[in-house]
């Protein structure tokens, strides 16, 4: 019997593979699915990570493509974390940034609480001068 293993895949994330690994890690209340296939398909680069017939993980990079470039939507389905599967996508990721971002290009995210170590290996850490902020549109308002 062959040992099933994890593979990278250089793409975006289908509508269902994204729902099933946002719906895995807690997302599911924080997206608004009616728009979630339009900003895929806006998407600068992607990377999934399939194990067997099932995607387990993803990423994105969103942005303008020249100065400004979010690392958006890393995530792994709950029983697959801890198994490097985070690193392989912040390392196709990261590759892909090096030859496509110019010199002096913004790469930001969002890391969520205790994972900031986790990016510090990438080069992403707090800047003095600098606060990272964000607002969210509900009913209307930015909040």
């Amino acid at each position: 019997m062959s040992q099933q293993q994890y593979v990278t895949e250089l793409r975006l994330p289908t509508f269902e593979e994204y729902k099933a690994i946002c719906n895995s890690v807690g997302w599911t209340d924080y997206m608004n699915w009616d728009v979630v296939e339009q900003s895929i398909e806006r998407s600068l680069f992607g990377v999934v990570v399939r194990f067997g017939d099932e995607t387990i993980g993803m990423g994105r990079v969103v942005g303008d493509g020249m100065i400004y470039f979010y690392i958006q939507d890393i995530a792994v389905k709950s029983d697959h974390q801890g198994q490097g599967i985070g690193r392989k996508i912040m390392d196709a990721i990261t590759d892909y940034l090096k030859e496509h971002a110019p010199e002096k290009a913004f790469i930001g995210l969002f890391a969520a609480q205790g994972k900031e170590t986790f990016y510090n290996k990438y080069g992403f850490n707090r800047h003095d001068g600098m606060t990272g902020m964000f607002g969210v549109v509900h009913e209307g308002e930015i909040k």
